[in-house]
């Protein structure tokens, strides 16, 4: 099992990922990716398998890139991240481009059952008394809701305060 150790210091080469260093460090321990494995390709171009340039595809947007283009500028400067995969350092954008180009429909199926794996094994859901409902929400509108909203709360969205009152 590795060992993760979380602190503060002088140096420049601390990772600001420490939250994603600390989830990457239980996916390691765990295994949780490893059906990524079963995505295989014929051909393997450059220093990184399929699996791990779709794992790095993943980190990627974990680390917050909304494109790939954006990879080279925030994450393929982070060696630490980048040792707790156990890499020397991450692909470039255009490496993991190549990587889903490259996808072909045999992959998209592997990749489809690994996901459904780690899915499965992750999913709370999947441990969910179903005696009971599941409520699930999914209004990302931040639009203002009335006093009579299930579980309606003041917060915080888009840039300005939201309160229970409808308008």
């Amino acid at each position: 099992m590795m060992k993760l150790e979380l602190g503060l210091t002088h140096e420049f080469t601390n990772t600001q990922y420490a939250p994603l260093a600390a989830l990457l460090a239980y996916y390691e321990a765990e295994k949780v990716l490893e059906p990524l494995q079963s995505v295989t390709s014929a051909t393997q171009n450059g220093d990184f398998t399929l699996a791990e340039k779709l794992e790095q595809t993943l980190v990627s947007i974990l680390a917050g890139c909304e494109y790939i283009s954006v990879v080279n500028t925030k994450l393929r400067p982070e060696q630490q991240l980048a040792q707790v995969k156990r890499i020397s350092g991450f692909a470039d954008q255009s490496t993991l481009s190549r990587g889903l180009d490259d996808l072909t429909q045999m992959n998209l199926a592997q990749l489809e059952l690994a996901v459904r794996q780690i899915s499965d094994r992750c999913s709370q859901v999947r441990h969910h008394d179903w005696r009971a409902f599941l409520e699930l929400d999914f209004d990302l509108s931040a639009l203002p809701c009335g006093q009579q909203a299930e579980g309606g709360q003041k917060g915080y969205a888009s840039g300005k305060k939201t309160g229970l009152c409808a308008n």
